[in-house]
């Protein structure tokens, strides 16, 4: 019997996670959930999951959390500045523990990219082949969600701005991302590889507005801005400056192709094509 856990299993990721675990015939009693609050995967826990405490920045929560665990699925953390150090905690006790191989959700091309989201990825990447532990590194590309949550927003203003350009995104549901990384957990032949994930077929910003034009019935069109303007435009909305300059910089990274690949990988962890744009759009808009 191989023990499988997943950190962070009280987030989406983490959730779609262990339901993809489950879907592909792993028994829920050979999963562990581990989160910092038990109480938010009480309906994990009703399925026969385990549910361990463990928080990235408590150490000590950790050692107990790993006992018995054979393969770990590393969510990487929310709390930029502090993803380093919480998830090389992770990996230290993963090792003490005995895990024999770490799964890690990183970004795409981590070591070269100029992504402001990177360094902290690359830093873990490296702490995991430092460790020793047997590790599989999946680069994910964006979540198609990352667009969605300013869909009426969008159906108001009758736009999206920003400084993308004509750059390509890779995006893909977060579901899909999710059932690779359970695909890459339960599969041998894995060990020490690196993926970079994608959807496909990539799309523009004015891909996106095109779609979401057609799946809600308002014409939407996408206007592209200086990365000037975009920041200036966003901290009008009340965003303060720290995070305007922050998404701004994102939108360049766009614009650069810095989200977009050509690999194959996800489509081949996941044994089907990735779900494409408009039938993830269309979930979200119902």
């Amino acid at each position: 019997m191989t023990t499988y856990a997943v950190t962070g299993a009280s987030g989406p990721f983490g959730r779609h996670a262990i339901a993809s675990l489950i879907e592909s015939g792993v028994a829920a009693g050979d999963i562990v959930a581990l989160v910092r609050t038990p109480s938010k995967v009480a309906d994990l826990a009703e399925q026969g999951v385990e549910v361990r405490t463990a928080d990235y920045s408590a150490p000590d929560t950790l050692a107990g959390a790993l006992a018995g665990v054979d393969a770990l699925l590393l969510v990487s953390g929310s709390e930029v500045g502090q993803r380093v150090a919480q998830h090389t905690n992770v990996i230290e006790a993963a090792k003490a523990a005995g895990v024999s191989r770490i799964v890690y959700t990183s970004v795409l091309r981590a070591d070269t990219t100029e992504l402001v989201l990177a360094p902290e990825h690359k830093a873990t990447e490296e702490a995991l082949r430092a460790s020793g532990v047997a590790f599989t590194i999946l680069r994910n590309g964006w979540y198609i969600e990352n667009y969605l949550g300013q869909v009426e927003q969008y159906r108001a203003t009758g736009e999206i701005v920003g400084a993308s350009g004509d750059g390509r995104v890779s995006a893909a549901t977060r579901a899909d991302f999710a059932a690779a990384a359970a695909a890459a957990l339960v599969q041998q032949g894995h060990e020490n590889a690196v993926y970079e994930l994608g959807g496909a077929p990539a799309f523009t910003m004015s891909d996106l507005a095109a779609a979401l034009s057609s799946a809600t019935g308002t014409t939407i069109v996408y206007r592209d801005v200086a990365p000037e303007e975009n920041t200036a435009i966003l901290e009008s909305v009340g965003l303060d400056a720290g995070t305007a300059g922050f998404v701004t910089a994102l939108e360049v990274a766009t614009s650069r192709g810095d989200l977009f690949t050509e690999s194959r990988d996800l489509q081949r962890l996941l044994g089907r094509e990735s779900t494409p744009l408009a039938d993830a759009i269309a979930a979200a808009v119902k």
